[in-house]
């Protein structure tokens, strides 16, 4: 039986620990300072080098795009899970939800949904790792 961190060194897998994210506001607002570098249907995403050996994450869910908290956190969880998969450089990534993913009269969360906003999240983490060349 392997403990979680041989676990995690065998599948190159990594966590989603405190210091891979982003969480004070100087360091949203110095991310944000500089323009986007890519943009989805519903996504954009900032980014800016770090002296640090990992990549880390901040992810912005506005209530009037995603007016259900289920939806936010929906939106939340799948960028963090995608974020700790995809092997990155050292770099500060903020992901902003720019457009609405729903309404209030349609369900909160659903399979559709989940598959699109993963799809799109891809897109963003893999134009990172083709512009580091990794």
């Amino acid at each position: 039986m392997t403990d979680k961190l041989g676990d995690r060194s065998q599948n190159s897998v990594q966590d989603f620990s405190r210091d891979r994210r982003i969480v004070k506001t100087d360091e949203f607002s110095s991310v944000f300072r500089l323009r986007p570098v890519y943009r989805t249907a519903h996504f954009v995403l900032y980014t800016r080098r770090n002296a640090l050996p990992h990549a880390r994450l901040g992810v912005v869910a506005a209530k009037r795009l995603a007016p259900r908290a289920v939806t936010r956190n929906t939106v939340k969880r799948v960028t963090r899970e995608l974020f700790r998969l995809t092997p990155l450089p050292p770099i500060d990534c903020v992901v902003r939800l720019s457009k609405p993913v729903n309404t209030k009269a349609g369900p909160a969360t659903t399979a559709r949904l989940k598959r699109e906003l993963q799809g799109e999240l891809k897109q963003l983490f893999a134009s990172q790792r083709l512009a580091a060349g990794t």
